[in-house]
C-alpha cells in the first residue's frame, strides 16, 4: 500500500477560605504580570458536571476535553469521556466557543491503548483527527461530536517513548493549521514529546507539576518546581509555558494543623512570584474540573494566574 500523505488542508469549605485569601492578599507579589489565563482539563469524571457548565463559571478561558486514548494501531477513540452523554457534547463545544473560550482535545492519557511507531501511523492519526474532531468530513468517519470541531490538539502523552512518531504528528496538523499546545510530564525534558516540541510548533505547553515526587508542587514545597519551571521555560523560549497545578492538591504538609489558607499562601508568596519571572510566562493549567469543582482551587488562582 502507498504511504498515506498527510491530511491537506479542594471541597466548598475551601472555596469559602479562598475568598479570604484572596481578598486578605490582593495587593501582594502574586499579581504581578497577570495574565488571566486559566486552562482546565475536563471528560474524565461523570460527576464533574457538563462542558456547558464549566464553561459558565467562568472561571476557565480554555477546556480541554480528555482523552483521546486509542490510536496507532488501526483502531481509533469513538469519544467515550467516563459516563459523559456524547450527544450534548458537540453543542456544548459550540457554546463555549460562542463564549470565547478555547476548546482542545487532548490525545494520550494514563492508558496503553495508544502509539506512533511510525510516519505511517502518525499520518494515519492526523488524518482521523481532521476528519473526526476537526475541520474534515471525511465520508464513513464517525464524528462522536456531530459537526462540532475543537479548536486544536493537546498533546498529553504519559506513556510510551522517544522513539514514537509524535513530532510527525505535529507537522501532519500544522499543515492544517491545527492549533498546538502540549502537557508533558514536569521532568525536563520529557523525552516523550520532546522531539515534537522542538519542531516549534507548539503555541503553548501546560507542564504538569502534578504526580511526581521529584517536581510536584505538593506538601507546601516550591524548590523541585521552581527547578523545573526554569529548564522548561528556557528550554522552549518561544513557546508559552503554563503551570500546571492539580486541584486535589491543597499544598497542606501531611499532618500539618491549621487552615488550607495558611498553605494557599505558599503558592501566593513563593511560587508564583517565581514562575511569573519567565518572559514566556502563559497562565495556570488545573488537573481536573472534577477535583477543581469540589475544592473552589480555580477560585484561588484565577485572580493570581
Amino acid at each position: 500500500m502507498a504511504s498515506r500523505r498527510c491530511p491537506r488542508q479542594v471541597d466548598v469549605a475551601l472555596l469559602a477560605v479562598a475568598f479570604v485569601v484572596v481578598a486578605c492578599l490582593a495587593a501582594g507579589p502574586a499579581l504581578a504580570k497577570q495574565t488571566n489565563q486559566v486552562t482546565v482539563f475536563w471528560g474524565q469524571n461523570k460527576d464533574e458536571g457538563s462542558l456547558q457548565e464549566a464553561c459558565d463559571t467562568r472561571l476557565y478561558t480554555t477546556v480541554i476535553i480528555s482523552f483521546y486514548s486509542v490510536f496507532g494501531q488501526g483502531r481509533y477513540w469513538r469519544g467515550d469521556l467516563s459516563g459523559h452523554q456524547l450527544s450534548g457534547v458537540g453543542a456544548d463545544i459550540k457554546h463555549c466557543q460562542s463564549r470565547g473560550i478555547l476548546v482542545l482535545l487532548s490525545i494520550g492519557g494514563g492508558g496503553h491503548d495508544y502509539s506512533l511507531p511510525s510516519s505511517q501511523s502518525a499520518a494515519d492519526v492526523a488524518d482521523n483527527l481532521w476528519n473526526a474532531h476537526l475541520g474534515g468530513a471525511h465520508l464513513g468517519v464517525y464524528r462522536p461530536f456531530g459537526d462540532a470541531a475543537v479548536d486544536g490538539i493537546d498533546f498529553y502523552i504519559h506513556n510510551g517513548g522517544a522513539a514514537d512518531q509524535y513530532d510527525e504528528l505535529a507537522r501532519c496538523l500544522a499543515r492544517k493549521g491545527v492549533r498546538l499546545t502540549a502537557s508533558p510530564r514536569c521532568g525536563c525534558p520529557d523525552l516523550r514529546v520532546d522531539r515534537a516540541l522542538q519542531t516549534g510548533l507548539f503555541e503553548r505547553i501546560h507542564v504538569r507539576f502534578y504526580g511526581d515526587d521529584k517536581c510536584s508542587f505538593k506538601n507546601g514545597s516550591t524548590w523541585g518546581v521552581v527547578e523545573g519551571w526554569n529548564k522548561w521555560t528556557a528550554r522552549y523560549p518561544k513557546t508559552e509555558v503554563y503551570l500546571g497545578l492539580a486541584a486535589a492538591e491543597s499544598g497542606v504538609p501531611d499532618g500539618a494543623q491549621g487552615t488550607i489558607a495558611v498553605y494557599l499562601k505558599y503558592l501566593y508568596y513563593l511560587l508564583l512570584p517565581e514562575v511569573k519571572k519567565a518572559r514566556n510566562y502563559g497562565g495556570v493549567m488545573v488537573w481536573d474540573r472534577y477535583e477543581d469543582k469540589k475544592t473552589g482551587y480555580s477560585g484561588v488562582v484565577k485572580g493570581w494566574a
